[in-house]
């Protein structure tokens, strides 16, 4: 029914699999980045590209769908502004996958890499920036930010991808709200690329699926864990999170 063909790839890669899965979950759902952690570690078990990166698309609808909720029922969410920004974030995707077929990616991961640092510079350099909530709601302001700003974002997250929540996270930090809240509209528009570029790789049948289900499971527990933790101990431990993910984030874009 699921298409399982464990090939030469047998279930003790679980082992060191579930854990990782677990753990880019609970990164992912504080400050973005988890595909930092399970992309490697899929390609560590010998699957090929193709099949690394939709069946971590898999796993990571299970934790970014995990962590929404956790968000929506704290109260982290602004529908109003998800609502205007969803469906670009999902043009964006799709506008970005179609570029990847006439530009390499690869020739824009130092761009890239220079860039999230930078971001992360400035994150650091401002000691209160996203402790303290300014946002005003849906004004002008915010929304001249949030829309071109999804749409972009959606648009690199089709084309290359590693570091969206990262960015998201930046671009509503930037309209004023908490890092917590910055995280809870960031993990709802990257559950709407996920998903989008979910259903690609299912009419294309690259997932590897009993990996990709197990694996999400644990993404998702993961995630679980890492809402709760970042709501609880508040915007002070998201940034802490926040700064050592846009550096290793920037690493992986150099190494390439």
């Amino acid at each position: 029914m699921f298409g399982i063909d464990m090939g030469s790839i047998g279930p003790e890669v679980l082992l060191y699999g579930l854990p990782l899965a677990f753990l880019a979950g609970f990164i992912d759902a504080v400050a973005g980045g988890g595909g930092t952690i399970s992309l490697p570690a899929l390609f560590f078990m010998g699957l090929s590209p193709v099949q690394a990166v939709a069946t971590n698309k898999l796993l990571a609808i299970f934790g970014s769908a995990t962590s929404t909720y956790q968000y929506w029922r704290g109260g982290h969410l602004d529908r109003e502004l998800l609502r205007r920004t969803v469906p670009l974030a999902l043009i964006g995707s799709a506008l970005g996958a179609y570029l990847v077929r006439f530009v390499d990616p690869d020739s824009f991961r130092t761009l890239v890499g220079v860039v999230i640092l930078v971001v992360g510079a400035l994150v650091v350099a401002n000691k209160r920036f996203g402790l303290e909530s300014t946002y005003p709601g849906l004004t002008t302001r915010t929304l001249a930010l949030a829309l071109p700003g999804v749409l972009i974002v959606g648009v690199y997250d089709g084309f290359l991808g590693p570091g969206t929540g990262t960015f998201l996270m930046l671009l509503f930090a930037l309209t004023g709200m908490n890092l917590v809240r910055s995280s809870g509209n960031a993990r709802a528009i990257n559950f709407a690329t996920n998903l989008g570029a979910l259903g690609l790789f299912l009419l294309a049948g690259n997932i590897v699926w009993w990996l990709g289900l197990s694996m999400g499971l644990a993404n998702a527990l993961g995630a679980r864990t890492g809402a709760k933790m970042a709501m609880l101990k508040g915007s002070g431990f998201v940034k802490v999170i926040y700064t050592v993910i846009v550096v290793i984030v920037a690493l992986v874009m150099f190494r390439g």
